[in-house]
């Protein structure tokens, strides 16, 4: 009866061991995001964490939360871009939206969102942002899939910077970004 007692009480150790190391695991494995307020404090830094937080390589999470701080109350995100009849068209999602429609597919198949040219008009609080992206599916990739511009409307505050607007198209054949929108050779 001894070994007995012994021998339940040993499977139940070992199974208490096994069932913490599996949260353990579990818990390396969904990353906690949190909100960094020092990413909207100016124009340059929102603009930036933008970009930063919708890339990232295959199977990685995005912080959505940081995501979704970064819009203004009712802000729009806007997608343009031919539809099946060749007709240009706007989809207008919210963030939440935009996470639903977009999460599976960016986590399936890495999206790595570059700046590589921006122009600026200020005037008072607001702010209209043209920022010329390039795509990658990983950082390791050598040459983009996709090119286009973002056209981004900011308002501050007076406490942060907001993204009240967030429009973009592709680059395509017919339409090439115009090299006013691209960063300058270097001679």
């Amino acid at each position: 009866m001894k070994h007995l007692i012994l021998l339940a009480l040993c499977c139940f150790t070992i199974t208490l061991q096994a069932q913490k190391k599996a949260d353990k695991s579990k818990q390396t494995k969904t990353q906690e995001f949190v909100i960094d307020s020092s990413k909207v404090r100016t124009l340059h830094k929102t603009v930036k964490a933008l970009y930063e937080v919708v890339s990232a390589e295959k199977e990685q999470n995005r912080n959505w939360k940081q995501f979704k701080y970064l819009f203004y109350p009712n802000a729009k995100l806007i997608a343009s871009g031919l539809n099946q009849d060749d007709k240009y068209k706007a989809k207008y999602l919210t963030p939440d939206e935009y996470i639903k429609n977009s999460e599976k597919w960016l986590k399936m198949n890495g999206f790595i969102e570059q700046e590589i040219h921006r122009t600026v008009n200020t005037f008072g609080n607001i702010a209209h942002v043209f920022s010329t992206y390039q795509c990658f599916h990983s950082k390791d990739d050598k040459a983009p899939f996709m090119r286009g511009i973002n056209s981004i409307q900011l308002i501050n505050d007076g406490n942060r910077w907001w993204i009240v607007n967030l429009f973009w198209t592709q680059e395509t054949e017919e339409h090439p970004i115009p090299k006013a929108y691209l960063p300058r050779k270097k001679k």
